[in-house]
């Protein structure tokens, strides 16, 4: 999106002042054939191009109405296209009228795509991801989804906006909806991620995700890295999203102990675990059958 900023200051519903929480989006286009922003957004900043009957909306009440939009989405002067806010985004705009339910201006932001003769699909695709790109940067600042999305002319069916055709005597005529178009917008809020490629694909092992410190390597075969956490006790295979796909032998719950002349089970266990009638334990881990131990012998010791 190529967003810049032409506040219209003049414009009575500017000076009005009043503001908004914005709840929703509406979409409205121009209904007219004059696809330029100069014919609404002014005075000329040096992209726009001069609008020579200077009929622009940055005054009172532009062509006799009270009439302002937030933003437009058009040409500038060197055909390319861009995004102009014309009104801050909390307040309140003129740009929907009232229904039998209320005013959409007193809930929601509205922006008007610069129609051209309807026709042109090179320009419609253009302002169509201009605008998909607007109500994605507007639906992060304020706490929307595509739910909150709709044109004038839903608003009118839901009773909150004059009588208007807009958007959808112009999005069919190129396959496209407002529902074709809150899709692209939930699309463009939540991007799909791509699944690695098997060849890009890397299986880590580590003691864990977050401790990269501890990782002794990262490998394209899995059996490899199977391997590598079999012969380092306590370190688990994890993928690229951080999730634990294979945990290798557990780190040993015992230390090995070389007896020594003059040591018995009692000792060890007094000197090791702390109680000497914990000697049970010592004969139940190395499987003895009797008390009898001999220098030079290993013993595993509970931890």
């Amino acid at each position: 999106m190529r967003l810049r900023k032409l506040i219209l200051t003049n414009n009575a519903c500017y000076k009005a002042g009043k503001t908004i929480t914005p709840k929703g989006i509406m979409v409205h286009s121009t209904g007219a054939n004059n696809p330029w922003l100069k014919r609404y957004v002014g005075p000329n900043d040096g992209l726009l191009g001069i609008n020579q009957y200077n009929n622009h909306w940055n005054q009172d009440k532009p062509d006799g109405r009270q009439v302002c939009v937030h933003a437009f989405i058009g040409k500038l002067a060197d055909g390319t296209i861009a995004t102009y806010q014309t009104l801050p985004w909390n307040h309140r705009g003129w740009h929907g009228g009232s229904g039998s339910k209320g005013s959409v201006n007193d809930t929601h932001i509205g922006f008007e795509i610069c129609e051209d003769g309807l026709l042109d699909s090179t320009y419609f695709d253009k302002v169509y991801r201009e605008a998909v790109e607007l109500c994605v940067y507007l639906c992060k600042n304020y706490g929307l989804t595509e739910k909150n999305i709709l044109c004038h002319s839903e608003g009118h069916k839901l009773g909150i906006a004059s009588n208007h055709a807009d958007v959808m005597h112009w999005f069919p005529k190129h396959d496209k909806s407002m529902d074709t178009f809150r899709a692209d917008v939930k699309n463009a809020l939540n991007p799909i991620k791509p699944s690695p490629k098997a060849e890009d694909t890397l299986y880590r092992v580590r003691k864990s995700w977050d401790d990269t410190k501890s990782q002794k390597g990262a490998y394209k075969l899995l059996e490899n890295a199977k391997r590598c956490a079999d012969t380092n006790s306590g370190y688990s295979v994890f993928d690229e999203d951080g999730q634990i796909i294979y945990s290798g032998k557990p780190a040993p719950t015992y230390e090995i102990y070389t007896v020594v002349k003059g040591d018995s089970l009692w000792k060890i266990a007094k000197e090791k675990l702390g109680n000497g009638e914990r000697y049970t334990e010592i004969k139940a881990l190395n499987g003895l059958t009797s008390n009898i131990i001999y220098a030079g012998q290993k013993l595993k010791i509970p931890n």
